[in-house]
C-alpha cells in the first residue's frame, strides 16, 4: 500500500480496476457528493454515457492507502464552441479526506486527459466552487431548465 496518490484512468467498464467495481463506484459517487448528490441511476446512466465509445468520456479514480479517496468522471460533448469538448459531470473526495489537495490533483490530471475546453455545474453554495475558481473556471452563463 502506497501513501502516494494514485491515479487511474478508466475508459471503460472493463477496465475497473478489480478493487472496486461498478455498484460500488456508483454508490461511492451518490454517497461522497452529499448533499449535492445525485440518484443512483442517473450516476450509471453517465457511467455508460462516458463508457460508450461512440460518445466517450472516462472515470478517473484516486487511491490512497488502498483506498478509494475521490473519482471524477468527464464526458466528451461531441461538440465545440458554445457547448465545451467536455463535461466534468461528477467529482467528489471521500469526506473525511476532504482539505488534502486530492480533489484539484483528480480534477487537473483529468483536464490534461482531455482535448479542447471543460465545462462544469455547481451550485452556488456548493463549497467546491471555490476550488473550480482557483483552477481557473469561470461563471459565464446562469443555468435554466423547464422541468417536465
Amino acid at each position: 500500500m502506497s501513501n502516494e496518490l494514485e491515479l487511474t484512468k478508466v475508459e471503460s467498464f472493463d477496465e475497473i480496476p478489480d478493487w472496486t467495481s461498478r455498484d460500488q463506484l456508483v454508490e461511492y459517487f451518490h454517497t461522497a457528493m452529499k448533499p449535492y448528490e445525485d440518484k443512483p441511476a442517473d450516476i450509471l446512466r453517465a457511467f455508460e454515457y462516458a463508457f460508450n465509445p461512440v460518445r466517450g468520456g472516462f472515470l478517473m479514480l484516486a487511491r490512497l492507502e488502498g483506498k478509494l479517496a475521490g473519482a471524477l468522471l468527464m464526458l466528451k460533448t461531441g461538440m465545440s464552441g458554445y457547448v465545451p469538448e467536455n463535461i466534468l459531470v461528477f467529482v467528489t473526495v471521500t469526506p473525511e479526506l476532504r482539505g488534502r489537495g486530492i480533489g484539484r490533483k483528480l480534477i487537473d490530471h483529468s483536464v490534461q486527459q482531455c482535448s479542447g475546453s471543460v465545462k462544469l455545474h455547481v451550485e452556488y453554495d456548493n463549497p467546491a466552487r471555490r476550488l473550480y475558481e482557483r483552477i481557473g473556471f469561470k461563471s459565464k452563463y446562469a443555468e435554466m431548465r423547464l422541468a417536465r
